[in-house]
């Protein structure tokens, strides 16, 4: 066998470590080896990539590497969880930016400056497809994820962004990139055509997500998640890789799917999620919840909580934000010690990415057998004494069962307020991330609990021990 027998080899085997990461990614007790077999199957391919032959010199790999690694460190090590959704965004971005120079490197060496081609000439009835689906989705995963980075670390406002004719500047920057695809198709060595196709694509990931709120982040984080495994994959169709065609496909099969579970667990339809700022803006309601608010003491509520024989307990980004994992997790282990049933009610979009509930909890070692999904807590719901929500607001808002010119309307709520008596633990009455007063505050078993969740949490951490 050849050179290149010997690294298609070698990709084939990082695939079916990926794959098979892939899917141990599908447990929390087997994520954590999944994570390891990817990233073995990464190491596999990077270093049979850099024995390939038509590599003429190792200087530019090696500053871009050292640079890279260094700034990946740096950011992570750094980054803390309640940053985690806007990293991810992040490298999302650059994930379609790499893509994006890999194809741009590419076109001009096959088509412009083909006196220096460094890699072979390939079939041009595949390649020019590929190179333009790359960087219109390469352009557009690119400055997307910018936006959703900036909505995320709370940079650009949260809400949607709409300003008149929004809708026919939208669509006509869709059509002139499409249309493009006609001259580039016929003369791709035309470089203008090129540099307008790129332009339109990185200012239609702007012009796709501003319109976006904050809400839907975590639909908008794995449909990025696909687009940056889609732009992989016909990156590889471009330098002819199979490694990134199939690695490409997983990821982008994976986000896709990913993104049908988000909006499924929202109420809302794929279609509208990818193509939303296409459609004529939705007004908000403007009704407000009514009712008497009913506050009530750390002090007091450990009274209840301390003849309770079950505690469902429901996070949100509120929990990540105070860093209150640990509290809550020695919370729970007190409950338990007392005799009470423990259970964690985790929604599929809590949180500012998908799984960032998940993260949070096992970072802070919560039982995995205790994390229970929306779908089977329900049931469950009305048989519990206490619901306890510390920093979740929209994800179990009632309104989205019955009112119908709410924005959350139809989308699937963990619903804490069948338990016989609810504690909400907020900072203050602000609304939730889809900018909406949350009606479940003013029922009759509800009492909320004002301050920082993890300074509530350890003084009912307190009185346990203390009792």
């Amino acid at each position: 066998m050849n050179h290149i027998s010997y690294i298609n080899i070698v990709y084939i085997v990082s695939c079916v470590l990926f794959a098979t990461g892939l899917k141990f990614l599908g447990s929390p007790e087997t994520a954590r080896r999944g994570n390891q077999l990817s990233a073995l199957g990464m190491l596999l391919a990077v270093l049979a990539t850099l024995s390939a032959h038509e590599i003429i010199s190792f200087q530019w790999i090696l500053i871009g590497g050292i640079i890279g690694s260094g700034l990946g460190a740096f950011v992570a090590t750094r980054a803390a969880m309640t940053q985690m959704p806007e990293m991810v965004a992040l490298l999302h971005g650059f994930g379609g930016l790499a893509s994006v120079f890999v194809d741009w490197s590419a076109y001009y060496n096959e088509f412009v400056h083909f006196d220096i081609m460094r890699i072979p000439a390939g079939n041009h009835a595949v390649m020019i497809p590929a190179i333009y689906l790359s960087i219109l989705i390469g352009g557009i995963t690119f400055t997307g994820s910018l936006v959703a980075w900036g909505k995320l670390s709370e940079r650009l406002p949260g809400k949607p962004m709409l300003f008149t004719g929004q809708r026919e500047i939208n669509m006509a920057a869709m059509a002139a990139v499409l249309l493009l695809a006609i001259p580039f198709f016929m003369h791709p060595a035309n470089n203008l055509v090129f540099l307008a196709i790129l332009a339109l694509s990185l200012i239609l990931g702007v012009l796709v997500v501003i319109p976006i709120g904050g809400a839907d982040m975590p639909v908008v984080i794995s449909v990025l998640n696909s687009y940056s495994g889609l732009v992989a994959c016909t990156t590889g169709f471009v330098i002819n890789n199979v490694l990134l065609i199939v690695v490409g496909a997983l990821v982008g099969a994976n986000g896709i799917i990913l993104s049908y579970i988000m909006c499924k667990a929202m109420n809302r339809s794929l279609n509208n999620v990818l193509f939303g700022a296409f459609a004529p803006a939705k007004k908000k309601s403007t009704a407000t919840a009514k009712g008497e608010v009913k506050p009530i003491t750390p002090q007091d509520a450990f009274l209840i909580l301390e003849a309770a024989r079950s505690v469902v307990i429901t996070p949100g980004y509120g929990l990540a934000v105070a860093q209150a994992q640990h509290a809550v997790r020695e919370l729970g282990e007190l409950l338990e010690k007392n005799g009470a049933d423990v259970k964690y009610a985790i929604h599929p979009v809590a949180g500012r990415m998908p799984g960032h509930m998940n993260v949070l909890l096992a970072e802070a070692n919560v039982p995995y057998d205790q994390l229970v999904e929306m779908e089977h807590v329900n049931p469950l719901m009305d048989t519990v004494d206490v619901a306890i929500v510390i920093g979740a607001n929209d994800t179990v808002n009632p309104a989205a069962i019955h009112d119908k010119s709410s924005p959350v309307y139809g989308m699937p709520i963990v619903e804490t307020f069948k338990a016989k008596t609810v504690f909400v633990i907020k900072r203050s009455m602000a609304s939730g991330f889809a900018g909406i007063e949350n009606e479940l505050f003013y029922y009759d078993n509800t009492r909320m609990i004002f301050g920082d969740a993890k300074d509530v949490v350890q003084k009912l951490v307190a009185e346990f021990k203390s009792k």
